[in-house]
């Protein structure tokens, strides 16, 4: 069946920013990665042709008419729910790009912790007007507000991984796509994500981005807990109910031993300020990668301000300009 018979494009007009509701723009409680470790206590089945579908939605809000003064809109755009089917699991998303007909470069956006597809609304919008395929994901149980499918208790970093790489596949699929040109884009767990799976697809993934990313994660959950077993089997992190599978998972990454093997360009940006994900962990990750740039958002925290995000997504542009154009 082709792609095309997958989704079906409306032009609505919908917009916002990262990891969303706790964007790029503001920084949510729920995000509080290394300093709610310190705080820690105590689906349905969908077949194969039914998660490919698309459902659209006539969402003619706001979000799809709202532009920055300083954005120069050259292209329409289409917004579109799309569900990708990954094993016993659906994700879910949300799709924008050009209606004009043509091939074009993608970007994958991946949401923190507790995060959505609806943080990177104004990214979406942003890169999907100046000409990329641009999509946004919600984990499987990676969030309260998650509308794919699978339990919070499940979700682990290593099964975020897997949701991204399935949505890969899938999205370099895609009749409209540039195959060649797929650019990963995650902030904070989302980085982390997008890392990991950017080193395991190292000669498929053109290049990497990423928002203060939380390469501290195996190193916190290491400090909590000597050993997993030590944790409940179920707690409240933060406003989501994680599992013992979670911390196990983590303690087994080897971040810095297995990020290098992306080979390809990898922008970072990241806040000095920053009390969450220390800085210091993006300047270790740059130092490993081959080829990587390291842009200090002075003043700024675990998610930018309003004018800290305007010139992060405008860093990205550029980014995505030189990769891929």
């Amino acid at each position: 069946m082709k792609q095309n018979k997958y989704y079906l494009v409306i032009l609505s007009t919908l917009v916002i920013c990262l990891s969303g509701c706790g964007s790029a723009d503001q920084s949510s409680p729920s995000e509080n990665i290394a300093a709610a470790v310190e705080n820690v206590t105590a689906s349905s089945e969908t077949s194969a042709e039914t998660a490919a579908e698309t459902t659209v939605t006539n969402e003619t809000s706001a979000e799809s008419n709202t532009t920055d003064d300083k954005e120069n809109v050259t292209m329409d755009i289409s917004i579109e729910e799309l569900l990708i089917p990954n094993g016993d699991r659906t994700v879910y998303g949300k799709l924008y790009a050009p209606t004009e007909t043509g091939k074009y470069p993608a970007i994958i956006l991946c949401h923190g912790y507790n995060g959505t597809n609806a943080d990177w609304v104004r990214e979406c919008n942003y890169y999907a007007r100046h000409g990329y395929i641009a999509y946004a994901l919600d984990f499987c149980g990676g969030s309260v507000n998650s509308k794919s499918t699978g339990e919070s208790t499940d979700m682990t970093v290593t099964s975020e991984k897997e949701d991204l790489l399935a949505v890969f596949d899938y999205i370099k699929s895609m009749d409209n796509v540039d195959s060649d040109n797929i650019v990963l884009f995650g902030g904070s767990q989302g980085g982390l994500v997008s890392a990991l799976a950017a080193a395991e697809r190292a000669d498929e993934v053109k290049a990497l981005a990423m928002y203060f990313p939380a390469l501290c994660v195996p190193d916190d959950w290491g400090k909590k807990y000597k050993s997993a077993e030590d944790a409940p089997e179920a707690f409240d992190f933060w406003g989501l109910k994680l599992g013992r599978g979670f911390i196990a998972d983590a303690q087994t990454i080897d971040v810095f031993g297995t990020i290098g093997n992306f080979k390809g360009d990898v922008l970072i940006l990241h806040g000095d300020k920053d009390d969450i994900v220390p800085y210091s962990y993006s300047e270790r990750a740059v130092e490993i990668y081959d080829h990587a740039e390291l842009i200090k958002m002075d003043g700024e925290g675990h998610g930018f301000s309003m004018q800290g995000g305007q010139t992060a997504k405008e860093k990205v542009l550029e980014f995505l300009d030189k990769e891929t154009k």
